[in-house]
């Protein structure tokens, strides 16, 4: 029987670089490659990048043990280095999981940028998501630090 549960979280990182190189982490999509990914365990199987308002991003990728993922975006509103607003859902195989509503805005801390993520999710028919959807973020935001220091 369809069903839906609803999550929301916010995180916040301070990234030791400017609002501008902060926000090309997003906008490019050399840039992007360098941290939003699945890691050393998952094989890249499509990517496409179009950043703009209108615009969508896809990224489909194998897990060691079969499972397909995969991310599917569509940017609403960009405000160069102040703004991404955007929706997205999220598949496991054939079966969507969930759909969200993700904003993240960029503001200056001091020498650096701080990056303020929320995201309004619903999960599917259900898909328990048990917080994962959060610490994958977060994990996401940590290599986009790493990537920000080389």
């Amino acid at each position: 029987m369809p069903s839906t549960q609803q999550g929301s979280f916010t995180l916040e990182r301070i990234y030791p670089a400017t609002c501008a190189r902060v926000f090309r982490a997003f906008a490019d999509a050399e840039a992007k490659t360098k941290w939003f990914a699945g890691g050393d365990r998952w094989a890249l199987l499509e990517r496409r990048f179009d950043f703009r308002v209108g615009g969508s991003e896809r990224l489909k990728g194998r897990w060691p043990d079969g499972t397909i993922s995969t991310f599917d975006a569509t940017y609403w509103d960009i405000v160069p280095e102040t703004r991404i607003v955007y929706c997205y859902a999220m598949h496991l195989g054939d079966r969507k999981i969930s759909v969200s509503l993700a904003t993240l805005e960029f503001e200056g801390a001091g020498q650096g940028t701080k990056l303020t993520l929320t995201e309004h999710g619903a999960f599917l028919d259900g898909y328990d998501d048990a917080g994962s959807r959060e610490r994958g973020t977060g994990e996401l935001l940590d290599s986009l630090g790493k990537s920000l220091a080389n």
